[in-house]
């Protein structure tokens, strides 16, 4: 996904991972001559040729694309019965690096922002609604949400933005756009004027803007309660621990593999601290694959949403509307999107 340098040949793998992350921030930094808090119609820049583009739309009735592709599930594909806190043995190293992120962020991303939980008995909490039992007891989650969009927010993008996906039980449209990859990056340029990443397009309320930490802000004043998470408000700090988490998965979700695009986005059901999760997003990421995300965190509703729909609540879980397939465990939803949307 970036293009290599000579001075960083003889850096390891790791360090040289985390060195390029803070070297992209600093470019982009530089690039952009302002840094303040601001918002613009969507629309072609004058000094771009407009050219055509997939359009994309948050929803998974319509199509993504006019140039998308037909895609069907794997021959005799049949999804996994859900099993809890089992790790497939061949991905457990897989597991373990993923799970270095939620270590070095201090569990940012696994509750939702105004957390807060207690214990009752078991007849205070109805069989029909989602909850943990822990010892004879229910555990008691609620939360404090602000407004919800109508809408998925869409976010370009071109390497994980976990930075965007803590704390907030939003909905997202994620549209990857790779260095390497053919379709979105040159529809980021139409619509912005420039080549920087990442670009959030909110059709709620028509605004639209660059750089991660005036989309944050923009977030909690729009949809929180105005208070930027603490985890997301220590400036360098912020930033070098995001390059450390980084460094357990040696660069997973940011090159580009050939894949098919698909007529609608697939839908992910996840939260940014869960490892399973994780290693489901780095493929969709690296397929480039336009997914809604659905952000169930601790104290989430959507956990109730997704408990009613399939009679158990889990993480990671995808409905395809492209295939029909709708499926719980991580290691089989790799796979599947694998075999499905990589290019032969």
């Amino acid at each position: 996904m970036h293009t290599s340098h000579s001075h960083f040949a003889k850096i390891p793998p790791p360090l040289f991972l985390f060195t390029k992350t803070l070297q992209r921030k600093s470019w982009l930094a530089c690039l952009t001559s302002t840094n303040f808090l601001f918002s613009r119609s969507v629309h072609g820049s004058p000094k771009t040729p407009r050219k055509s583009f997939p359009i994309i739309r948050a929803t998974s009735e319509t199509p993504t694309s006019s140039t998308s592709t037909s895609v069907t599930a794997p021959p005799n594909f049949e999804p996994p019965k859900p099993k809890r806190f089992a790790v497939r043995p061949d991905k457990t190293w897989d597991i373990i690096g993923a799970s270095l992120a939620l270590i070095f962020r201090l569990g940012t991303g696994v509750f939702v922002n105004g957390y807060s939980v207690s214990f009752v008995s078991k007849d205070a909490i109805p069989p029909d609604q989602y909850s943990l039992e822990v010892s004879g007891y229910k555990v008691k989650e609620t939360s404090k949400l602000g407004p919800r969009p109508e809408k998925p927010i869409e976010i370009y993008e071109f390497e994980g933005s976990e930075k965007l996906l803590q704390c907030w039980t939003l909905m997202f449209c994620f549209i990857l756009a790779h260095k390497n990859g053919p379709t979105f990056r040159p529809k980021v340029v139409q619509m912005g004027g420039k080549q920087q990443f990442p670009y959030m397009v909110d059709p709620n309320t028509g605004t639209a803007m660059y750089e991660s930490d005036d989309i944050i802000k923009y977030l909690v004043q729009k949809y929180g309660d105005g208070s930027i998470p603490f985890m997301l408000s220590l400036g360098l700090l912020t930033t070098l621990t995001e390059g450390f988490a980084m460094i357990g998965r040696m660069g997973k979700g940011s090159s580009y593999t050939p894949s098919k695009l698909p007529p609608k986005p697939v839908e992910l059901w996840a939260y940014e601290g869960s490892p399973f999760c994780k290693i489901v997003r780095e493929v969709l990421v690296e397929l480039e694959l336009p997914h809604i995300f659905r952000s169930c965190a601790r104290g989430s509703p959507k956990r109730q949403i997704l408990f009613e729909k399939t009679g158990h609540f889990q993480a990671p879980y995808i409905e395809d509307p492209n295939t029909g397939v709708q499926m719980f465990e991580s290691a089989e939803i790799v796979e599947y999107l694998k075999a499905t949307y990589a290019s032969s």
